[in-house]
């Protein structure tokens, strides 16, 4: 697995999550919310086993437990808290919180916005990705209506700048705001809000 170019102390942490089975998002520029993002299956379907074949040496009245499909995702976030990076088997995901790269209610890209944003661009490179999303959120705090319009707004600043970064032909992009939907921390402190601020990049990983 290719390491991080975000140079920060960094805290880790591995999961197991069983993962349910949705339709995978195709990549194309769509202008509006659908599904919630990374709620794909990840890992492939299990190998089917055969319940009846004697090599498996069940006791006496034994069965099979349903098959589930688990997927590993490990999750690197800086002691700030404003660079996560979650990869599981199958998706690189990164996760920028708002304050890093935009001004307060604003979609124009800070100072420091673009050497960040090219450090996700050369993980993309690595990992030979063609297919990128680009989703924007917001807290809840004003108008479910402007968190809208502003989480897209700062998806398409960031996905701007990517498709300066990646000369490929081949990469196409889904790129949409979701606003306040799909909160991942508590919306009723500052802290929750800040981290519920973010523009996420995600893309597959590649197979070697």
């Amino acid at each position: 697995m290719a390491a991080s170019r975000l140079a920060l102390p960094l805290t880790v942490v591995s999961i197991m999550v069983a993962t349910s089975i949705y339709g995978a998002a195709t990549a194309h520029a769509d202008e509006g919310p659908s599904v919630p993002p990374g709620t794909e299956a990840s890992a492939p379907a299990p190998v089917k086993v055969d319940p009846n074949d004697p090599d498996l040496k069940l006791p006496e009245g034994a069965t099979l437990a349903s098959a589930k499909v688990l997927d590993i995702k490990q999750v690197v976030e800086d002691q700030s808290g404003d660079e996560r990076r979650e990869d599981t088997n199958a998706d690189v995901k990164f996760a920028l919180q708002a304050e890093v790269l935009f001004g307060k209610d604003s979609a124009k890209l800070g100072a420091e916005a673009k050497s960040r944003i090219s450090a996700i661009a050369e993980e993309i490179k690595t990992q030979n990705a063609t297919k990128i999303r680009v989703f924007g959120f917001t807290d809840n705090l004003g108008s479910s209506a402007h968190g809208d319009v502003l989480s897209r707004k700062r998806a398409d600043a960031v996905q701007n700048v990517l498709d300066q970064e990646l000369t490929d032909s081949n990469v196409t992009y889904e790129v949409r705001g979701y606003g306040e939907q799909y909160p991942i921390a508590d919306n009723s402190s500052e802290p929750g809000r800040k981290k519920n601020r973010r523009v996420e990049v995600s893309f597959p990983r590649s197979e070697s």
